[in-house]
């Protein structure tokens, strides 16, 4: 808070800083305004897309908005959700099944939902198409977030419950000084990761084609989806550039704060990631500091005082438990039909199929799974050992922590034309370079986690085993891998959904003119779309959930119950 005697002495020359936050207040003004005036135009099936360089700020802009409005919804989805989940009495029993099921189906089984429903409800405004693409970017963005929040509510020390008991917290204050403190380090970078899932589906969400219908948005994801539809290397360059310039402009501005206040959350005294000299200078600005000193002025003024509270009689009034019970059993019922009556009409759906489309579906299950999985296990690898040297060690996190950031939320759908086209030089296939480019797109869920987790370890522990001369191979095995399972298992399961999601982009793909292609369930699925084919794109989808919610059931809910009672740092 700014005190009068701190207004006063404030310089009275305004500078170039004060300009610069004139000129940023003035440019975030006409960001909105032309945001605004996109979404409420008319609705264009086929807008037509430049590839000129001078379109693509506008472009940038556009992609950008569309990023942060599905961050918001998804940031607003985790804190109910995944609180939820984790604190509410028989929850968990139901929402971590369905959110099993909604994270294993990809973007492209969202889509002829979102899109043909919101095109009804909004014939003659592109508000639709808007809200539909937010959408599919939120379904990108969403679910790694939720898991993190809700493994760090369910890993919270029993000691620290106890003493937020003994204080008395009411449940706002606990969720904020207590759960939210807790989960901010693993949130934050799950944050980062959530933003280059949904640059992940850029192109798949801003440029889709349904049967005969082809949708397009102007933005960065229809830029590069038709330079290289066209092979237009010119094209793709200055739409890389783009990308990376929006990237670099978000983790100057809000990650890299971000990051340096999230270590007043962990153990680490010592580490202390650089700030954003950014918001170092614009804190400089006289402007900004005007704006604050009226604004705590106002507040004070117009506090209001305090009201007596009003007691009420026992008697006074009648109980809205009744009622309240009546509401739940209508709304569950309600529910229940609709359940009920999507699974007739889904099942109705399936015994179109015949059997030898069944077969090509369970061999093209198969072959995206073993892909799924060695993405998975090549990314452990690398991402374990750079993750604990980043969480560990302050001067290594200050290095790399940058370039990680910006590696990680450049969509790799971008670079696969380079990527394949560099194989296919060397006699490569799809089949194979598929693996590579679901490693591209999923090799950083693991990665931020297991930062995330690294981090978290207090210095005590690294101190006893110092002193203990534990080798690298004892302090890894009894401390590292202990402290980080939690972390890393959360990585490993985002990461599997998301290499499914992935697979609707690595093995079916537009590469100068001509479609390649590979057998897989997501190629399957990305053709079926593209058909219009309602029946088969029911049939894989349904078939990708079943073996994703199975296997978390089989594999990962067993580990996640060990992670919670057996892999927790107490203090």
């Amino acid at each position: 808070m700014i005190s009068d005697r701190q207004f006063i002495r404030a310089p009275r020359a305004f500078g170039w800083i004060d300009l610069a936050v004139a000129g940023l207040l003035a440019a975030l003004i006409y960001a909105l305004v032309t945001v605004v005036h996109e979404w409420g135009g008319p609705l264009r099936q086929v807008p037509e897309i430049h590839l000129e360089a001078r379109y693509l700020p506008l472009y940038t802009l556009l992609s950008l908005s569309r990023g942060v409005i599905a961050y918001g919804v998804s940031f607003l989805f985790t804190m109910i959700y995944g609180y939820a989940m984790a604190r509410v009495v028989g929850a968990e029993r139901v929402m971590l099944p369905v959110l099993d099921i909604l994270q294993s189906i990809p973007v492209l089984g969202f889509l002829p939902g979102f899109v043909l429903g919101l095109v009804y409800l909004f014939p003659h405004h592109n508000v639709g198409l808007e809200i539909a693409s937010v959408l599919m970017i939120f379904t990108g963005q969403v679910w790694n977030m939720t898991f993190s929040f809700y493994s760090s509510l369910k890993s919270v020390p029993p000691d620290l419950v106890a003493v937020a008991r003994l204080a008395r917290m009411s449940w706002w204050e606990r969720f904020f000084r207590l759960d939210l403190s807790f989960a901010a380090t693993g949130l934050l970078w799950n944050s980062m990761m959530s933003m280059a899932g949904g640059w992940f589906f850029l192109m798949v969400s801003e440029a889709f084609v349904l049967g005969e219908h082809d949708f397009r948005l102007p933005g960065l994801g229809s830029y590069m989806s038709l330079a290289i539809e066209r092979g237009d290397g010119r094209a793709q360059l200055l739409g890389v550039l783009a990308m990376l310039g929006m990237i670099v402009f978000v983790d100057q501005v809000v990650w890299r704060p971000l990051v340096a206040w999230s270590h007043k959350f962990t153990d680490e005294e010592s580490t202390k990631a650089s700030g954003s000299w950014f918001w170092e200078r614009i804190r400089r600005s006289r402007l900004l500091r005007t704006g604050t000193w009226l604004w705590e002025s106002c507040r004070r003024r117009s506090k209001p005082a305090p009201v007596a509270p009003v007691i009420r009689g026992e008697g006074s009034g009648f109980s809205a438990a009744p009622a309240r019970t009546w509401t739940k059993r209508l709304a569950g019922g309600a529910i229940g039909v609709g359940v009920l009556f999507g699974a007739v009409k889904y099942v109705q759906l399936l015994t179109t199929l015949g059997g030898s489309e069944w077969l090509h579906l369970l061999g093209s299950t198969a072959a995206t799974f073993l892909r799924v999985v060695i993405a998975v296990v090549l990314a452990s690898l690398w991402t374990i050992p750079v993750g604990v040297l980043i969480g560990r060690h302050p001067r290594w996190a200050r290095v790399l922590q940058p370039v990680i950031q910006m590696a990680a939320s450049f969509p790799a759908p971008m670079i696969f034309p380079v990527v394949v086209g560099a194989m296919l030089v060397f006699g490569t296939g799809l089949g194979v370079s598929s693996v590579v480019l679901l490693l591209l797109g999923t090799q950083w869920y693991i990665l931020f986690n297991v930062i995330a987790g690294s981090s978290a370890i207090p210095r005590e522990l690294w101190e006893v085993s110092r002193l203990a001369r534990f080798s690298w191979r004892h302090r890894w095995q009894q401390l590292i891998l202990p402290a980080i399972f939690p972390s890393l298992l959360t990585g490993w399961i985002t990461a599997m959904g998301g290499a499914w999601n992935a697979s609707i982009v690595a093995e079916y793909m537009k590469y100068h003119g001509q479609t390649l292609m590979t057998t897989g369930l997501g190629a399957a699925i990305s053709q079926a779309t593209e058909r219009g084919d309602f029946h088969l794109l029911g049939a894989a989808v349904g078939i990708m959930a079943v073996t994703v919610v199975g296997f978390n059931r089989l594999v990962w809910r067993p580990l996640s119950h060990q992670a919670q009672t057996r892999f927790t740092l107490e203090t």
